[in-house]
């Protein structure tokens, strides 16, 4: 043990370190984010908040950027961080001892959530960076150990006998974020991809995630930021792409409000508030909002980028082809996130227009769809799903004489579940429609050939979607059922089945028709293997079935 002296001292040097990451963290939510760096940077070799944060800043511009360099660079970076948080820990195994876990002291609690943290956020850049599967078992063993320092740690913090130093409030904030972080997240996973990443026997009480991570970002700790952001993404991103499309905008917008108040030009927020206004279907809104974020900074044109993504599906939205190309064009050229996805997205925008319509720069579709799998990438030894489907897609066009795709992009905003971001707005659901019968039109009119059957397919289930939007829903079903009774005679678009079984569940849940609803999605889950964006279907079943609070052993029954 130290003596009170050494400890009080201790204590004091903690106090002044999370008050400077604070105030630095202050300046880069302001958008000053090379003087948040160079606030750091002097202490980060002898300080663990001074190290995790100014790794962190790092990690979050390398995920933006998407250079392999930046990435490397924070990752060694937070590999230093992880060095200097275990410097500060006890050196004995686990943190709880015989004698009961007031024998840690406070630095010692700080410096075990700090390293857990750089654990955690060491796992994320594997999984980014190493393109062989023994590197992403490595990262999924990292986050497994991260985890079990966070539980420990939460069982101690809530023991009788737990100190609470002055800076508490901070640790405790850390704890929230990373309970709340595993929680949420693994809530999401359905098991079958939890065994795959290590986490077999582990599971996620959602609820629970939710509740500890409003907690710390509500507070005023160093990881408010961090649990904010968490739950931002989960209501505006996870609950579309990876859920049920229903998003959570009452408590965005709730969450949003002092972060607003207090950083009003913050780029980070004005795209979460574009992002809240885009669910709710004030498009004009969100387009403003976007705008002003890519206005409110320059140092880092990766924020821009974010903008460019919902700008591309705002235009989208009001079917503006040109519009949305312009902005495919401009992330083309300056992003590195999935080239082959951007500029599968021009070709897609191009080939919305008449025949006779002047094309942007001169491009022509054809070329660009050709180019698709050359910007081919891998994360974690594959390719992204998104690219994979993209480029499968985009292979009808190697022929001398391609086949046209009928809606490519009314296809991929179905991926990102665009539709349910339309829902709202009956004109924009209407203008979809339109589009949907041109181009039925334009299939029935031509020669049948080898993908006709799946394009009907396709424009089926898109059509389907727009009448439960327009509230049809006897409609929207026989759509669904003319994909379903076509199983046998798809030949490429194998994902149309499984998909179209889930959006006739998720209509019967609306219906209130609960057991006919787990049928489906069941069948969906089992029966179906090996199609484009597979895992992405399987996440919304299991939303879908978690939603309806269906136990596996209940599905198997309703078989």
């Amino acid at each position: 043990m130290s003596n009170g002296k050494a400890e009080n001292s201790s204590q004091v040097t903690l106090k002044e370190c999370l008050d400077e990451c604070m105030e630095a963290l202050d300046l880069f939510l302001n958008n000053h984010f090379k003087e948040s760096l160079d606030m750091l940077r002097p202490r980060v070799k002898e300080s663990m908040y001074h190290a995790l944060i100014y790794a962190t800043v790092l990690e979050m511009q390398a995920m933006m950027t998407f250079q392999p360099d930046d990435i490397s660079h924070a990752g060694q970076t937070m590999k230093s961080a992880q060095e200097v948080c275990h410097k500060y820990r006890r050196k004995s195994s686990g943190l709880l001892s015989k004698s009961g876990g007031d024998s840690l002291t406070e630095v010692q609690l700080h410096a075990e959530v700090c390293y857990a943290e750089c654990q955690l956020q060491r796992a994320a850049l594997t999984f980014l960076q190493d393109e062989n599967m023994v590197s992403f078992i490595k990262g999924g063993i990292k986050v497994r150990n991260s985890y079990l320092i966070y539980k420990e740690l939460h069982a101690l913090i809530n023991s009788p006998s737990s100190l609470k130093g002055a800076s508490h409030v901070h640790l405790e904030g850390g704890i929230s974020f990373g309970i709340g972080a595993f929680n949420l997240t693994l809530s999401l996973f359905p098991p079958r991809i939890l065994k795959v990443l290590e986490f077999a026997g582990f599971s996620g009480d959602k609820e629970y995630g939710l509740s500890l991570l409003c907690d710390g970002a509500t507070g005023m700790n160093l990881r408010s930021m961090l649990c904010a952001l968490l739950l931002l993404c989960y209501y505006t991103f996870l609950t579309f792409i990876l859920g049920t499309g229903e998003g959570e905008v009452t408590e965005a917008e709730r969450l949003l409000k002092p972060f607003r108040l207090r950083y009003p030009r913050g780029a980070i927020f004005l795209f979460f508030a574009g992002r809240t206004e885009e669910i709710k279907g004030n498009i004009d809104e969100a387009v403003a909002l976007f705008e002003d974020g890519c206005k409110a900074q320059q140092a880092w044109k990766q924020f821009h980028h974010m903008c460019y993504w919902e700008l591309m599906w705002c235009f989208t939205y009001k079917r503006l082809w040109k519009m949305a190309y312009f902005y495919a064009d401009l992330l083309s050229k300056e992003s590195l996130w999935s080239k082959a996805m951007y500029v599968y997205m021009k070709a897609a925008y191009l080939s919305m227009l008449q025949e006779d319509e002047a094309r942007p720069f001169g491009e022509d579709e054809v070329e660009l769809f050709r180019q698709v799998p050359t910007f081919k990438q891998k994360i974690a030894g594959k390719s992204p799903p998104t690219e994979k489907f993209a480029i499968r897609k985009a292979r009808r066009y190697k022929a001398r004489c391609p086949i046209r795709l009928p809606v490519p992009v009314l296809e991929m905003m179905y991926m990102w579940n665009g539709f349910s971001m339309i829902s709202k707005r009956p004109e924009l659901t209407e203008g979809m429609m339109q589009t949907l019968v041109e181009a039925e039109r334009t299939l029935l009119e031509s020669p049948g050939n080898e993908h006709s059957v799946d394009d009907r397919c396709v424009i089926h289930l898109l059509k389907g979607l727009c009448l439960k939007n327009q509230g049809l829903l006897r409609a929207a079903e026989d759509c669904f059922g003319k994909v379903l009774s076509s199983e046998k005679k798809i030949r490429f678009d194998h994902y149309l089945v499984p998909n179209c079984l889930v959006e006739l569940g998720l209509l019967y849940i609306d219906q209130g028709r609960r057991d006919e609803a787990i049928t489906l999605l069941h069948k969906a889950k089992h029966n179906y293997k090996e199609y484009s964006m597979e895992s992405r279907t399987q996440f919304r079943v299991h939303a879908a079935l978690a939603k309806l609070k269906a136990d596996p052993e209940e599905e198997d029954t309703l078989m």
